[in-house]
């Protein structure tokens, strides 16, 4: 229920806290190879955790500064795309991603991720779209390029991984650049409407 097709097989849907026991089973999956991207996925390890991850996205949603969602293939939640930050008033968003392996190598975080820039642009009117990864994660920055962004630069040594801080790329769509969506547009609503290689692990 309200969700938008990517595929035939793959749904982009809101990923909400009482789904906590389905994200907690795919971050079991997910976290070797999510975990140096996402900073929430070596946080979300039990029923608890996961929870108040998703109730933290909520709360966002609920503010108009955020949203989560999941992406299903053939029914098993194998990733998402968010909006990190959402200011309307500002006209910016940040958007982020992650994927586990089982969905890697299909497109589905560019189709989803460009079903989130479709209705920040066209819908909210928001001006500029940024993308934040860390400069060692190719798959997410191969994602940025495949979506028309264009790098705005570095900040150094701002992630903080494991005892080893980490360089961040900056990368920016601008409504102004003329994005087009080329599938489905307008992310899924819980309210019933709309107000790496190929696939980054996170972003």
């Amino acid at each position: 229920m309200f969700s938008v097709a990517l595929t035939e097989a793959a749904q982009l849907r809101p990923l909400e806290p009482w789904q906590a026991g389905e994200f907690l089973a795919h971050m079991d999956r997910a976290r070797q190879t999510v975990d140096p991207w996402i900073p929430w996925a070596g946080v979300s390890t039990d029923l608890e955790t996961a929870r108040a991850t998703l109730q933290r996205y909520a709360d966002l949603a609920a503010r108009d500064a955020g949203r989560l969602f999941g992406i299903w293939l053939d029914g098993t939640l194998v990733g998402g795309t968010m909006f990190v930050a959402f200011d309307a008033q500002a006209g910016t968003c940040e958007i982020g991603c992650w994927l586990e392996p089982a969905g890697q190598k299909r497109g589905l975080i560019t189709m989803a991720v460009r079903v989130l820039i479709d209705w920040a642009v066209n819908t909210r009117g928001i001006h500029r779209v940024e993308w934040r990864c860390r400069t060692d994660n190719t798959a997410s920055s191969a994602v940025a390029r495949r979506l028309g962004m264009r790098r705005d630069g570095v900040l150094r040594e701002v992630h903080p991984y494991k005892g080893i801080r980490h360089d961040l790329e900056i990368w920016s769509l601008l409504a102004s650049d003329g994005f087009s969506s080329d599938g489905p547009s307008g992310p899924p609503s819980n309210e019933g409407s709309a107000d790496g290689s190929e696939d980054g692990s996170g972003a």
